[in-house]
């Protein structure tokens, strides 16, 4: 399985993982332990999905059966806007370990850089992006004091690497200014659409890896009525065309488009086969006029963006 080595610690993360958002409660168990049992090593989680205590329900049984061990894993959470402030980082990512039942993530995320005001589990979890009455409360946490706090995270063994979400450059370097322990992975959403060029080639020479998210672009947001009218990438005349090329699947071309670069993916499927033809994607090779054609489709659409939330959480402007 091809791997993305991770500076600090030499520790592998598999290029292609499967995310759990939008895995459902109820099948959510049976997904992940299916999608192991297909091949899958990298989980990509959050607190903020809903489902880690199902998630963990399935890679309990996988392990429980010989299929793996816990070492052969590398399990990715997030940390939720709401636990920014020192003295809520580590008791939430204790409790988020002790719904997956395990006794440390591999990888562990700031997932916005974004902090709103503290919502105790005990009330509601996940506590998603509002409060009781519906409004979104900012609250005042920097960053450096949130990263602080991630750092001691490695410190007690609780994850063996920390990283960030939803960043741009300028942001990144600042944590790297006062950071005791680096960043070690970036993801980002990044499809043929929104290609974020200048933004991979920063992280790249900072030696930070990059995970992608959304791969598919417009398809995972119909649902939530937020694919902003976008034609399919999967159907797109640039994409079917190297898919007939090669004999592969849209999807395929367009997680290879990523990996061939040595950018990491999480693409869901509920579909076992699916699941395993994502896993194959680094069968082939791209011709770099098609990985070239196919970054041309960039129209900078990005899908997920806080600022639709609530104008004061544009992170992107």
């Amino acid at each position: 399985m091809a791997t993305v080595i991770l500076k600090r610690t030499g520790q592998k993360m598999p290029l292609v993982g499967f995310g759990l958002w939008k895995v459902t409660k109820s099948t959510c168990a049976n997904t992940v332990y299916e999608a192991i049992k297909a091949g899958v090593r990298l989980l990509d989680g959050a607190g903020d999905y809903g489902n880690e205590r199902e998630a963990g329900q399935g890679v309990r049984r996988a392990i429980s059966e010989g299929l793996v061990k816990r070492e052969d894993l590398f399990i990715t959470s997030k940390l939720w806007n709401t636990f920014h402030a020192k003295e809520h980082v580590k008791p939430i990512t204790k409790m988020q370990l002790e719904l997956w039942g395990i006794d440390y993530f591999d990888l562990f995320l700031i997932h916005f850089p974004i902090a709103i005001q503290y919502v105790d589990p005990a009330h509601r979890y996940p506590p998603e992006w509002f409060g009781d009455d519906g409004k979104v409360y900012l609250q005042n946490t920097p960053l450096q004091e949130t990263w602080t706090a991630v750092e001691e995270l490695v410190d007690d063994g609780l994850t063996k690497n920390i990283g960030l979400s939803n960043c741009n450059a300028s942001l990144i370097l600042d944590v790297l200014r006062y950071a005791r322990i680096e960043p070690q992975v970036l993801q980002v959403e990044l499809h043929p659409y929104l290609t974020q060029e200048p933004l991979v080639k920063t992280v790249k020479a900072l030696g930070i890896a990059i995970t992608a998210y959304s791969s598919f672009g417009p398809q995972g947001y119909v649902e939530l009525g937020l694919d902003q009218g976008a034609p399919g990438l999967m159907e797109h005349g640039t994409v079917t065309a190297i898919a007939s090329k090669y004999k592969k699947t849209p999807a395929q071309v367009l997680l290879r488009w990523a990996t061939q670069r040595g950018i990491a993916v999480v693409p869901k499927s509920n579909s076992v086969l699916r699941i395993g033809e994502n896993l194959q994607c680094d069968s082939f090779d791209l011709e770099a006029s098609e990985i070239k054609g196919i970054s041309s489709l960039n129209i900078n659409l990005r899908l997920n963006d806080p600022g639709d939330i609530d104008s004061r959480l544009a992170i992107f402007a």
